[in-house]
């Protein structure tokens, strides 16, 4: 300001109105426009241009101009150009052109073009600074999201397909990308997508599911090394040999890495053309990406133990079913055998051994109940489990639930394609007899034989599925 003391003081007051709206406006763009139409004011020039760098400084930015014509620097026109730059941070430059009247930019008019560039770089470092605290912000906010709806309990679907898929979805929202997508090694050496998140056409998300990664791909070597991968344009990458880069531009794809150990990978895919991953939003990305594999790590261990936790209590009902309510049966079963010993009219007698009867099919059922608990809830369902389920998914219809018994080692002596079978002709069975039922409800009563003798002499397993409502029982057997 000192070196303008021997201008033109009627430019000063014009200056420092620039100066004072400059320093309270928090947009940058109508800041740099002011700027650029207050340069090119005070110095007489037909035009200005306020020439901006990218966040690493390294690649343009904006351009902003005021004048009779974009561009600077045409043969034969008077040319100043100054850099904008705060504590030796370069963030552009900002050119007046062409001085209206002919002649040369003077002393006072580089003094006048320095003074309103310093101002552009303390405006540009203010902003970059707020929008970078901001992005910051939202990363945290977005990890933090992240933990907690991986952290949720079972009734908002809190399994491992989910947990991946939140891992993908908001790590696209956060790095403002077309396509987020988690990758996990496979046995071959190479990595798979098994969770993603895009904006493009569902043919493009299509090929990308499930899609491979081969060994030999430089990618893959690196990230299974720890290591992040950047690339501005991922369709013309020469590390990527995967046919589904042709879709993506800007890409960088990081580790999930816990404890020294890498999970997996985030991929996040910017279009072709759209702006590349500054040197901030990478650190972002891949310290995101850090918190998430700890997160994903801490939502395996919760579901471990919530799975523990139900195998414990069903195997607490098991062994009380066993040790208590079995037991009681089985002692009130002698009783009552021993009463229709001593019972002296036929009738006592014959409705004492229906009781017996009633009680040896419960014991059965209950038995059969212990076992499937015992498989537990993660297990795939057994042969037992499948019948059961019928049995009771046709409850309602027959107005009681069918009496199940089962006889020797089912799950041992019957293929998948035998038990297939078996529960296909039992759910016809059981919706045979619903629809012939009579008013009231009928007594079904289904029994899986594994110890089966057929009339050749053939071990086989048969299922029989008789009662109320059904004329003949029906009957299939298996040859084992």
């Amino acid at each position: 300001m000192r070196a303008l003391a021997g201008g033109p003081i009627s430019r000063l007051p014009q200056l420092l109105e620039a100066l004072v709206t400059v320093g309270s406006d928090h947009d940058l763009r109508p800041a740099l426009d002011r700027l650029a139409e207050t340069a090119a004011a005070l110095t007489g020039a037909r035009r200005a241009e306020v020439s901006t760098f990218d966040e690493d400084g390294d690649g343009p930015g904006e351009l902003i101009t005021h004048g009779a014509s974009p561009g600077v620097g045409q043969p034969g026109e008077a040319l100043l150009e100054v850099p904008i730059q705060v504590q030796g941070e370069l963030f552009g430059t900002l050119c007046v052109a062409g001085k209206i009247g002919g002649g040369r930019f003077g002393d006072a008019d580089l003094h006048l073009v320095r003074v309103l560039a310093t101002e552009a770089g303390i405006a540009m470092s203010n902003a970059r600074m707020h929008a970078a605290a901001r992005q910051r912000r939202r990363w945290i906010d977005g990890a933090a999201s992240v933990t907690t709806a991986l952290l949720a309990g079972p009734e908002t679907g809190s399994t491992t397909s989910h947990a991946l898929t939140v891992v993908a979805e908001r790590g696209r929202e956060l790095a403002e990308a077309a396509t987020g997508a988690v990758l996990l090694p496979d046995d071959e050496g190479g990595m798979e997508i098994v969770a993603i998140s895009t904006v493009l056409p569902d043919e493009v998300r299509e090929e990308a599911h499930h899609a491979r990664i081969p060994a030999q791909s430089p990618v893959v070597h690196q990230v299974r090394a720890g290591l992040a991968v950047f690339s501005d344009d991922f369709a013309g990458d020469p590390r990527s040999i995967s046919p589904i880069s042709r879709h993506y531009g800007p890409m960088m794809l990081v580790p999930l890495r816990s404890n020294g150990r890498v999970l997996g990978a985030l991929a996040l895919c910017r279009k072709p053309g759209e702006s590349r991953f500054t040197h901030t939003e990478r650190t972002l990305g891949t310290q995101f990406a850090s918190q998430a594999a700890v997160a994903l790590v801490l939502a395996d261990r919760h579901r471990d133990r919530e799975r523990l936790a139900v195998f414990e209590d069903r195997d607490r009902i098991a062994r009380d079913l066993h040790d208590l309510v079995i037991q009681r049966l089985f002692a009130t079963g002698m009783l009552l055998e021993t009463a229709r010993r001593k019972a002296q009219l036929p009738e006592v007698a014959d409705g004492v051994g229906r009781a017996v009867d009633e009680l040896d099919a419960t014991i059965q059922e209950i038995r059969s109940a212990i076992i499937a608990l015992q498989q537990g809830p993660a297990a795939a369902p057994g042969l037992r489990t499948r019948v059961l389920r019928e049995a009771d998914a046709a409850t309602a219809a027959l107005g009681g639930r069918p009496s199940v018994r089962f006889v020797g080692p089912i799950e041992a002596r019957l293929d998948e394609e035998g038990g297939q079978e078996l529960v296909a002709t039992l759910a016809k069975a059981l919706a045979g007899a619903s629809a012939s039922r009579p008013a009231g409800p009928v007594r079904v009563t289904v029994v899986v034989d594994a110890l089966a003798t057929l009339p050749d002499g053939r071990s086989a397993v048969r299922l029989t599925v008789s009662g109320v409502g059904a004329e003949e029982p029906t009957v299939w057997e298996r040859p084992i």
